[in-house]
């Protein structure tokens, strides 16, 4: 049986990638800060749900203390925040600034440190970061500098790591969800999360040393840094 972790499962993308993966007999490892009141996630079937702040070592290293020995095949970083909207010069701005770098980067990266043994020990070896088009240099534009700057040091992180890591065989999937209609979305978004996790799963299914470190959407089309 294919064992898969999500974090930030318990919501939006996150949870999605829990019911779809559930539902075809996956064992599922849920990770969210607050476990007792993830309800939605205690209704889903072959689901273990555990307690993890990404952007907390200490809780990382709790979790692959917990799962010592056990296997992952497939390791899908999903947590994130947006973080602040507007630019200000506020010291309120540049606290909140630096907290969306350290959970949307460090902690895909403390993550995925942490539990580098679990994913060794996996059959797949898959490691997957939710990211963003909006990380996108080269395609960029105005507003959400905070979050735009966590995703483009999120890309760059993975992208070296797909390299350095290459050679015990892990594979990296650095992938663009679309403008998906949860929480983070908004209303407005023109994408359903059963589309994109459906579009995502194909890609993380499909991912190889060919695709290892590309930057793709959930349709595998390449994304320019």
């Amino acid at each position: 049986m294919t064992t898969i972790l999500v974090t930030g499962a318990n919501r939006g993308i996150g949870l999605e990638f829990v019911r779809q993966y559930s539902a075809d007999g996956a064992s599922v490892i849920a990770c969210c800060r607050k476990p007792a009141q993830a309800a939605n996630l205690a209704k889903i079937a072959n689901v273990r749900v555990m307690e993890l702040d990404v952007g907390d070592p200490a809780s990382a290293e709790r979790l692959a203390k917990a799962l010592q020995g056990e296997a992952i095949d497939i390791l899908i970083n999903n947590a994130g925040v947006y973080g602040p909207g507007e630019t200000s010069a506020s010291p309120g701005y540049y606290d909140e600034f630096a907290r969306t770098l350290h959970v949307n980067c460090l902690g895909a990266l403390i993550v995925s440190q942490a539990l580098r043994e679990n994913l060794l020990r996996g059959r797949d070896k898959k490691l997957v970061v939710l990211t963003s088009k909006m990380g996108s240099i080269s395609d960029s534009s105005t507003g959400s500098l905070a979050y735009r700057a966590s995703k483009a040091a999120l890309n760059m992180t993975m992208h070296v790591l797909a390299r350095e890591w290459a050679d015990r065989g892990i594979l990296i999937g650095i992938l663009h969800p679309g403008w998906v209609k949860t929480d983070m979305g908004g209303a407005g978004a023109p994408l359903l999360a059963q589309a994109s996790v459906s579009g995502l799963r194909a890609r993380i299914a499909e991912l190889s040393p060919k695709s290892s470190g590309r930057f793709l959407d959930y349709k595998g089309k390449e994304i320019a840094w």
